[in-house]
């Protein structure tokens, strides 16, 4: 009897240990001593933007001789299978997990409580319900904001297209920081005197009907950072130059697939500030509740202009 007591009583012991190990930080150590850390990223969908964010992110942590081991899962865009990748990252026992766009940055969230997370392509972090304050959130999640230069691509528009009176705003109604930048787009367009109209998509497969219902209504569209816009934009650049007209967009990556003009961010610079907040997590050992939201400044914007679309469209760009 004694003997089987003693054997449940080591049995049970081992199983306790073994529950406080998985608790602990997830990082382990080389040969040489130095920490690797164990990452998940979860990000919202492939578009080119998204994936310089990512790229930035990891060049540099790699740039800065921090040791990661990194689970990098893509949602393609589905709601259903970020919420899935979030519970197994809640389960994963992550030292950090940096989440690439809004959707995902809140079902990581509100998965994981007691594991640091670094948000980033999210506009305004605490209207999104991610966190208490931008200036001090507070809880286990801190953001690069990709927070656009409204004022800055409206007065790109004015000048560019100087008759234009009416502006159709697209972008994707499941989107909070979507209709964040549109509604300081339609203060902006009234500023300006503009007349500016919402057309909102669900998803991906409403783009190529909402952008035919625009025809004829529109002088020109504004694209805020609008992944499920920029995922599709193809589609949106094809109507638009069909039917001559103009786009002025949230960033480059558009400009590249046919907008015409930007004035915006670039998501390399941004994946990279998000990366120095991930440092002062991992190695400076920061509460990412007390560490502010982050903005890139002035010099990291870009103002674009695809020639070949204006060509085609008939603009001359001085």
């Amino acid at each position: 009897m004694f003997k089987k007591s003693l054997a449940l009583f080591l049995a049970l012991s081992v199983c306790f240990s073994l529950l406080a190990c998985g608790n602990k930080s997830a990082s382990t150590t080389t040969s040489t001593g130095e920490k690797v850390y164990k990452i998940g990223t979860l990000q919202l969908v492939q578009h080119t933007a998204l994936d310089a964010s990512y790229q930035g992110f990891v060049d540099y942590l790699n740039e800065k001789g921090i040791k990661f081991s990194m689970d990098f899962q893509n949602a393609s865009g589905e709601q259903s299978a970020c919420e899935t990748i979030a519970e197994k990252f809640a389960n994963d026992n992550l030292d950090l997990c940096y989440a690439i766009a809004t959707p995902a940055a809140q079902s990581i969230n509100s998965h994981l409580e007691n594991v640091p997370i670094v948000a980033s392509a999210v506009t305004d972090p605490a209207a999104s319900g991610l966190c208490a304050s931008n200036e001090n959130p507070g809880g286990m999640l801190t953001a690069a904001s990709d927070l656009t230069p409204v004022e800055a691509q409206f007065d790109l528009l004015v000048e560019l297209l100087p008759n234009a009176k009416n502006v159709g705003i697209l972008f994707c109604s499941a989107e909070a920081n979507s209709k964040i930048q549109s509604d300081m787009a339609i203060a902006a367009a009234n500023k300006r005197g503009l007349n500016a109209t919402e057309y909102t998509v669900v998803n991906s497969n409403d783009i190529q009907t909402v952008v035919e219902s625009m025809i004829g209504k529109v002088d020109v569209i504004y694209v805020p950072t609008d992944n499920v816009i920029a995922s599709g934009f193809d589609t949106v650049a094809t109507i638009c130059l069909d039917n001559k007209i103009p786009t002025i967009v949230g960033e480059e990556s558009m400009v590249d697939k046919g907008g015409f003009a930007t004035y915006g961010i670039n998501y390399y610079s941004l994946g990279k500030l998000a990366g120095a907040l991930a440092e002062k997590i991992l190695v400076n050992g920061e509460n990412p509740g007390s560490i502010p939201v982050a903005y890139l400044d002035a010099a990291s914007c870009t103002r674009k202009i695809n020639n070949d679309t204006a060509s085609i469209l008939g603009i001359e760009v001085k």
